[in-house]
Order: structure tokens, then sequence, then C-alpha cells
């Protein structure tokens, strides 16, 4: 609460959010039924047309030790203090004889938005036949000069009998995050904002109290509950990762933050963002989404700039009710302020006392715009009281792996010389190599310098034109002489089982393995054996997945029998099944990646009326964002049958990512925020953003989730180069051209009008393929995922 008060013998409190207060009463172990009582009954007072929940905590019996929660809404309050009477009967399936607490919650707005203060008073169960209390008188008001006169709403006629309510039985959703709440009270939570903010649901009519109750069977330990939370500091963005910023175009609240597209650039590295203006209408905003900030003096944050740079700060809160579009504003210049900068990374606040006219019970934004030169932010929060304090991002811990090693295993092999980078089209076996579109290669004195800052690239060099066993190399040592950067994956590439060039996929697969652990200071040796693919069908080695911008020069890439003395050979790490198609024969799988809400319903009924059942990857922090809806969206899907996979939390190319530790967060986030929306559930599939893949992403992911599968495909409707193009059909061309080359695994994203409306041709097409649609796990015969039609579990 913002305020509590029992001035007078009544409670009266200021709630400080809908969504975190609450007033609660617990006592021993009340036995009603034997007691004849047969109502709750309470007077309170509220905003006129507002709302207020009532949680009944009862056991199994006086002797638990664990209590569960009923729920009850009011709506429509008069605006005065008024007697609400509640049938017991009112909490379905609560026991009754053991009734132990009683929580007040979901305070709401009303229909100003305006008023806020609350009362509450005479808390009683009644007896079954003793008349309910009637509403209060209102107090008397004196005016006087300095008190202007008070108009009081009219109060219901007391002697009306009391209200009759149809009730009927709702389960809210409980899955959504709720971190903040210090309790082991669990309450029903909105999936939307209630109606009564922003709108008036009884145009104009006299506002009568009705309610719903909702059950909840979940069982918590009787304990008394902890003390608020003493303020600190609330964050607003710790610049932890690129892609939440810059794709998803989230802040730390996971409310929007972005410079639609006005900076030349914005670079988010070790908690540190930094701007980088095209011009003077350059701006950035951080949007809090109408918070309650009076407990906050003002905004924290390190500021790096060079000398002489000045840039504006505006601070808007929402007029009327939160959810409106019109806002106050308010701006200062970083003069004003008092800012100077001189190159270095300092500490300054944005006190909310110097911004005039915003509302902080409805703060909504923070603008920065009128940039003239770079400027480098650290992580931004509000601070407690006038004490100026930032907010500290908990240093990074990289993940610990294996450090053990393996015997060097003997080889009676012969050499094999691969490539001496002799020339930039072939090596040295007289096959092709070569690099993704976007590397820069040099040749030079029979070496090759790569340099790249796309980790999504690859170069290649192949040992054969389709297939070449190289089992009889299994005791042997890939070894590739190089100097500079080794932050890169070695992957060995496995041909389909026909061995055509024009079979879809092609590669089948391949495993990858980070350089680094192999690696001296010039030289690479990875074990054959190490490399998870049948290596009977090898096609070649790759280069890829670099994580540095730091040139690496290449002189020698061969197979050899032995190591220099004193080399150690680490242990191979785990890196999940890697696939690109379907192992269950005559089998075909849509892999549907996340796309907009709006054409979620059009999926679903397309899907349903072809009778399939598919894969749906979707990425986790859109999942905690209730404006989204994905999470109730994904709930009907997994009701419907579908399959529910990961797509990391952000939708960063995850190979790319600076280090383990950030690779992690990803991984950690859109488990738990899977976990949180699907009632537990941790998949095994993953699809990696982009398709961007190498080794430490897939070590990473195995030491989190066991025997993970990682998903690409092998049928691309290129949505993303179509779909928006004055050729959208072409969408439908290269489905056609996949499917007949033998792909069997999809992807596609619901982004675009026109690739939803090709998905029931898309579907039509599989079909007439003869094989079987299913989900990923089903075509992977996952000895886990559900049975076809006509099986047998």
């Amino acid at each position: 609460m913002n305020a509590t008060s029992t001035d007078g013998g009544i409670l009266t409190f200021t709630p400080k959010d809908i969504e975190v207060s609450y007033i609660y009463e617990q006592f021993d172990c009340l036995d009603s039924v034997a007691s004849g009582y047969d109502s709750l009954s309470f007077n309170i007072k509220g905003p006129e047309a507002a709302s207020v929940s009532i949680e009944l905590q009862t056991v199994s019996d006086c002797g638990a030790t664990e209590y569960q929660s009923f729920y009850y809404t009011v709506d429509g309050l008069s605006g005065s203090l008024q007697t609400i009477n509640i049938q017991l009967s009112s909490w379905p399936d609560a026991n009754l004889q053991g009734i132990v607490g009683i929580l007040w919650y979901g305070f709401s707005a009303g229909l100003t938005g305006t008023d806020n203060q609350w009362q509450l008073d005479n808390v009683q169960f009644l007896c079954a036949e003793v008349p309910p209390p009637e509403d209060p008188a209102p107090p008397e008001t004196t005016p006087s000069e300095s008190t202007p006169p008070v108009t009081t709403p009219p109060v219901s006629d007391p002697t009306s009998p009391p209200v009759t309510v149809t009730t009927t039985v709702t389960v809210l959703p409980t899955t959504t995050r709720r971190p903040w709440l210090p309790t082991t009270t669990r309450r029903p939570i909105w999936p939307t904002n209630p109606p009564w903010w922003g709108e008036d649901p009884w145009d104009g009519q006299p506002a009568t109290p009705t309610a719903t109750p909702v059950a909840s069977t979940d069982g918590k330990q009787i304990v008394a509950r902890e003390e608020a939370p003493t303020c600190g500091n609330l964050l607003i963005d710790d610049w932890v990762s690129q892609s939440r910023l810059t794709f998803l175009y989230y802040n730390a609240l996971l409310k929007s933050s972005s410079d639609d597209g006005t900076m030349k650039s914005i670079v988010v590295k070790d908690n540190r963002v930094t701007f980088t203006p095209l011009d003077t209408d350059s701006y950035f905003y951080s949007q809090l989404g109408c918070i309650d900030a009076t407990a906050y003096g003002g905004i924290s944050l390190r500021i790096s700039a060079a000398a002489g740079t000045t840039f504006d700060v505006q601070l808007s809160s929402t007029k009327g009710a939160c959810g409106g579009e019109q806002t106050t504003d308010a701006t200062l210049t970083s003069k004003q302020l008092g800012w100077t900068f001189n190159g270095k990374e300092q500490l300054y606040s944005i006190p909310f006392s110097k911004f005039k006219g915003i509302d902080l019970k409805k703060f909504e934004m923070v603008f920065i715009s009128n940039l003239k030169k770079a400027v480098t932010f650290g992580p931004m929060s509000l601070y407690c009281g006038d004490a100026v304090a930032e907010y500290v991002p908990p240093a990074v811990v990289e993940p610990t792996e294996p450090t053990a090693t393996v015997p060097a295993p003997t080889s009676k092999a012969t050499s094999l010389v691969i490539d001496k980078f002799g020339n930039a089209d072939t090596n040295a076996l007289n096959q092709w190599h070569g690099a993704d579109e976007g590397m820069t290669l040099t040749f030079k004195k029979n070496t090759m310098t790569l340099k790249t800052n796309d980790s999504d690239l690859m170069w290649v060099t192949q040992v054969a034109e389709t297939c070449k066993d190289l089992t009889e190399f299994d005791g042997s040592y890939l070894h590739i002489a190089y100097t500079g950067s080794n932050l890169f994956t070695v992957s060995l590439q496995q041909h389909n089982e026909k061995c055509n060039n024009d079979i879809y996929p092609y590669p089948e697969t391949w495993d990858s393995l980070e350089a680094s652990r192999y690696s001296t200071a010039t030289d690479i040796y990875i074990p054959m054996n190490h490399f998870n693919v049948d290596r009977k069908r090898s096609i070649g080695f790759a280069f890829k997945g670099f994580y540095s911008t730091t040139q690496t020069v290449f002189s020698k890439i061969e197979i050899v029998s032995e190591i220099p003395k004193g080399f150690t050979i680490p242990e191979k790490l785990p890196s999940g099944t890697f696939v690109f198609a379907c192992k269950r024969p005559n089998s075909f799988a849509f892999a549907i990646d996340d796309g907009d809400p709006v054409f979620a319903q059009q999926v679903m009924k397309t899907i349903d009326d072809a009778g399939i059942t598919v894969t749906f990857f979707t990425v986790g922090a859109p999942l905690r964002d209730p404006t989204t809806n994905l999470s109730a969206i994904y709930n009907e899907m997994a009701a419907k049958g579908h399959q529910i996979a990961l797509h990391s939390y952000t939708h960063p190319a995850m190979e790319g990512l600076a280090d383990e530790a950030a690779i992690d967060w990803e991984y950690s986030n859109d488990i738990e925020a899977v976990k949180e929306t699907f009632n537990g559930l941790t998949p095994r599939y993953f699809r990696p953003p982009f398709g961007t893949e190498g080794a430490r992403m897939r070590q990473r992911l195995a030491a989190l989730i066991e025997d993970p599968y990682i998903v690409q495909w092998s049928v691309d409707v290129e949505d993303w180069l179509w779909a928006e193009s004055d050729t959208p059909e072409k969408q439908l061309e290269a489905f056609k051209r996949d499917v007949a080359a033998g792909g069997d695994i999809v992807v596609m994203h619901y982004l675009y009008n026109s690739t939803v409306s090709y998905l029931e041709e898309f579907i039509k097409i599989a079909k007439a393929t003869g094989k079987q649609l299913m989900r990923v796990d089903q075509c992977m015969m996952d000895p886990n995922a559900p049975p076809l039609p006509g099986e047998t579990a």
C-alpha cells in the first residue's frame, strides 16, 4: 500500500497498484458450519464503479498445514461506504468447516481513475438467522472557508433487500509470472487489463455490485505473511540483450523500447548501450506502462559522452485512465539538469522534482532526443526517495564445463592433405572450397585470411563431390594450422543417404566442435571420432559460427595420425541431435515459427480444417508480455494437440553471442517462460533463430536440456524474401521446389497476410506427396511423442 491509517476506528488505505496491493486477515481455524455462520459481511468504500476481489482461505481440516484459496469478485461499488454481504456458498468447493483467512485485493480504479482511497470496516461472519447489516450512514461533513462543501453520492436504500447475485465459476489462468508477490498466496491473474480501466461499462447507468467467484485448489503452507518488501531500485533496462532491445523492442520490464529506426546505430554490450544519432531528429524512448512511481525520487543511470555533448530528457505520464494515448510531458536539457560530460563514465540522476506537471501515479515513459553525438548509457532504474542509488547488474558468471582430457587415439592411417590454400577456388584434393557471400577472404602465399562479423556465414572445403568414406581415419586427427582468432566452429558435414546433391536435405546434418577447446595459439587438433556423424558419408569441413571480428589466417588443413607431444585432447561434449529432415519414412512436418497474433486464429482454422497437427516454435519474452496474448494463443494450440517448442528468449543469432553466459541467459529465460506458460512443460526441441548454428549454442543447450533436438528445415517458403514483395506467389514456388526435392520439415512464419493465405495451399501440396503430416517430434520417431492416429501409445 502507498498509505494506511486506522484513524476513527476504520481502516483507510491507498493501494499502490491493482496487481500488487492487498489487505488480509488471518485467524484460528473456524468451523462456520458448526458455528451457524452462512455469510461474510464487511463495510467497504472504494471509487465509484470500482471492483475488489476477496480470497477465502480454507484447510481440509483444522489440523492441516496447507490451505487452499477460493476467489470472489465484487464489481460496481457505489463510491460511498457500503455493506457487502457474501454468502459463504459463493466460494464453491471451499471447506467451510476450516476457514483460516480472508484477503482483499484487485482494487480497481473506478470510473474516474483519480480517486484511489479505500476504506474497510466491520468485518464479520453472520449467522444464518441474523439479517445482514444495513449500509452505514455517510459521515457528516461541515463546510468551512478553507474546505469547499463536499457532495456525497447517494447511498443505496437501507430498507431494500440484499443484492441477489447470479454467479458463475470461472478458472482464470494462474501461469503468469508474478515475481513481486511476497506472500504464499496465489491469486487469479487478469488475462488483460480489466474492463473497468479507462471505460464506463455501465454506459452512465447506476452501478450495481455484481460478483464472480473463482476457485483454486493450489495447496499452500499456512504461514504468517512476510512484511511488504521495502522499496528498492526498479529496473527499466539493464541492456543485457541486443536482440531484446533492437529485435523485439523490449526493455527489462518487457515494455516498448525503441528508436523507431531514427538512430544510425544502437549497440548493446556489457550492460551498456551506445546510441549513435543519425541527426538531431534521432530519438529513443523506453516505456514503463503507466506505473505508480510516487515512492521513487527519480531515475539513475551511468552515462559516458564526449565533452560538449548535450541532449534532451523528456518524462511523460498518462492523462486520464491508464491505457489512454494522451500524455503530459515535461522536457529538460542535459544542461538544465546540470550535467556535463568529459568522456568518462559517471553516475547521473533524473530527479522527478525537476519535471513539473508529471503525474507520478501514472508514470509512462522516458524519452531521449536531440542528440548530437554518440552517448553510452549504463543500467537505467528508478531509485527510492531522495537518495540517488544505481542498479548494479549481477556479475557475469561463465558456466563451467568439463575439463577432463581423454587419451589420444592411435592411428595407422596415412596423412591426408585437404587444403594448402594455393588458390581461391579449389583445395589440395582439387575439390571446391568457398564461402558464403559476405565473408572477406584473402589468399596470399599459401594462406587464406578470413574475416566476418556474421556468425551465420560459413566457409567450406570439400573432400569429395558427393560422399567420401573417412572412417579409415577414425583414430586420426583433423589438423588446422592457423594464427589469429580461434573463436569459431569446425564442422564435419554428412551427406544424405543417397549421396545425391539434388535430394534435400543436402547436407543431411553435421556435427560442430568448438575450435578453441582443441587449440594452441597456432594449431588445432580434433579427433576425427569426435565428429558425431556418419563419416562414411563425409562431404567436407566447414569453418562457421565466428563470434569475433578478429581475423584468422589459415595455412593448412589435413588429417594426421599423431599429435605433438604434450598436446591434450578434451572430452567430447554432448551437442544434441541436429536435423534437417524427418526420420520416420513417408512423413512431413510443418514447423511454424512465431508470428503476428492477429493471424493466429486464421492459422488455427486452416490447420483444423486440414485435420493435421503441427509444431510451433515460440520465442519466450513475448509469452510474458500480456499485450501479445500469445500465452493464451499457444495454450489453445497445445490443447488442440500441437507441439510447443523452443525458439530462444529474444531471438538473437545464438552462436554470435559474446559468451556462454549470454547463451545460457537466452536458454534459461526461454525454458522458464515456457514452463510458466504451459504448466511446467520443458520441450526438448529447439529451432535456432535465423538458423544460426554452432558448437557453443549446441553444447550449452545439451548442458541444460537432456538429449535436445536442434531443428532446421528442408522446405523454406522464403516468406522473409517474398511475402511483402510484388511477387508474394513466389512463396508457393519455393515451397513446391523444396517439396519436389524431397524436403519434409517446413520453416515459415505467420507474420504476413500472404503467407497465412497460402497455408491452405501449402498443406494441399504436402498432402499430395502421399506423406503423412504430423508434428516434428512424431516425424523424428520420438518415443515421448503422442501416438499417430491409429497407433497405440
